[in-house]
């Protein structure tokens, strides 16, 4: 009740103040996770003008007619990461052919293929994923017929037509058993046909017949030679310092993707500097590729200084549950402040993105959440969520029939009470 009646005086406000900006507030006297530092800041006040942090301090004066909220001690955070996936493409969380590649054309490798184009910003699942926190997420293309599945990109999930961040642009890869099943029918197969598809990028020749590449293809992997990020879905031990080594000879910005084995290279990972994207609840045997997962894996990673986040198995329909995998990694070890990392600005870092999102901080798009208890606990909720200053309304599909229906039993109750 307090969450709904918070969001609506919000909306409100903003909707009725006729001097400031729908992307301008104050909110005061919070507790301010900045992820700029290793403590929160308490009783602090956070101003936000035009979309952008402008202030963050004690006892702020308030511009003229600009909305206030009154934290009373409430912790504030940024924007929660949805993870990696099709948040946004595939409604129902099954198959979804937008986020997978025709390798029907010939060649069978398609850098070129962006799972981007096909966000959807009026998703009905983006609501439902909102207003539990999370305000931004990357798009993951799946493999299909190879182990190269295309490019992706963050988007933020406010309902604007313009999303996609290009800066954020990242190839994916997968070297499973099932991609080398794929594709030459061993792992040894898919890390040779990778070094030859970077051979052929960086050839000036047109492709031929026995080309992995078709001419966008080329360019588009070509981009990808000096320092571009590529995301690799691995989990054996042995693949991950592979990688690491093939990333030195070829020039890219390697990142991990499940990693349940990464704990086993740890040293190796903080070494080449290699970011690990994980999810903290893995820890049972999946096949051959993952014999040995631990649920200190994020532990274990941090120790070694390996920069880690976190992600879900489903984010299309379980993004919303992010935060709750992070109070399970400080329940195996993790410090709190690194699980909070973990979701907010060490994405941002991985993804390139951190210019403007993943911390609080003076001249960052003000991407923000107020919660009414510990964000990483089970029970907690956000009170009201910010993009870009702008209040985010407090509802989604999974609400609005929650109200229609619990009002139809509440007059069924009522009319039978009166006909007693």
């Amino acid at each position: 009740m307090k969450a709904s009646l918070l969001s609506a005086a919000v909306l409100v406000a903003m909707t009725l103040s006729s001097g400031a900006s729908a992307q301008d507030v104050l909110i005061r006297g919070a507790t301010v996770h900045t992820l700029e530092h290793s403590q929160p800041k308490t009783r602090t006040d956070v101003l936000v003008r035009n979309g952008k942090v402008a202030a963050i301090g004690s006892d702020l004066a308030a511009p003229n007619a600009i909305p206030i909220v009154e934290a009373n001690g409430r912790p504030v955070t940024p924007g929660i990461f949805g993870s990696l996936g099709g948040l946004g493409v595939d409604e129902l969380g099954q198959y979804d052919s937008s986020l997978r590649a025709d390798n029907s054309q010939g060649v069978r490798l398609h850098p070129e293929f962006d799972a981007s184009i096909a966000f959807n910003p009026r998703s009905i699942n983006i609501p439902v994923a909102r207003i539990e926190g999370v305000t931004w997420t990357v798009l993951a293309p799946g493999a299909s017929d190879s182990f190269m599945a295309g490019q992706g990109a963050a988007v933020t999930l406010d309902g604007a037509t313009r999303s996609v961040w290009p800066s954020s642009t990242t190839l994916f890869l997968e070297m499973s058993a099932a991609s080398a099943s794929k594709f030459g029918g061993s792992r040894a197969a898919v890390l040779m046909s990778l070094q030859k598809a970077f051979a052929e990028a960086r050839s000036s020749g047109t492709p031929g017949p026995d080309s992995l590449l078709s001419v966008d293809g080329k360019k588009v992997l070509a981009r990808y030679l000096k320092g571009g990020r590529v995301v690799v879905r691995v989990d054996r031990a042995v693949e991950i310092s592979r990688l690491i080594e093939v990333s030195r000879q070829i020039g890219f910005k390697l990142v991990i993707v499940s990693g349940t084995e990464a704990w086993m290279v740890a040293d190796e990972l903080a070494a080449a500097r290699v970011p690990v994207v994980l999810d903290p609840l893995e820890n049972l045997p999946d096949g051959a590729d993952s014999l040995q997962p631990r649920l200190d894996n994020a532990v274990l990673l941090q120790k070694a200084g390996v920069l880690i986040a976190f992600m879900v198995g489903k984010p299309q329909t379980e993004a919303r549950k992010l935060r709750q995998s992070a109070g399970n990694a400080v329940a195996q070890g993790l410090e709190w402040n690194a699980a909070l990392a973990a979701i907010t600005i060490n994405p941002a870092k991985i993804f390139g993105v951190d210019d403007q999102r993943g911390s609080i901080a003076v001249g960052k798009s003000a991407d923000l959440v107020i919660w009414n208890a510990d964000p990483l606990d089970l029970h907690s909720a956000p009170d009201q969520v910010w993009i870009d200053g702008r209040a985010m309304p407090m509802e989604s599909r999974q609400t609005q029939l929650r109200d229609r229906y619990l009002r139809s039993t509440q007059r069924t109750q009522h009319s039978a009470e009166g006909n007693r």
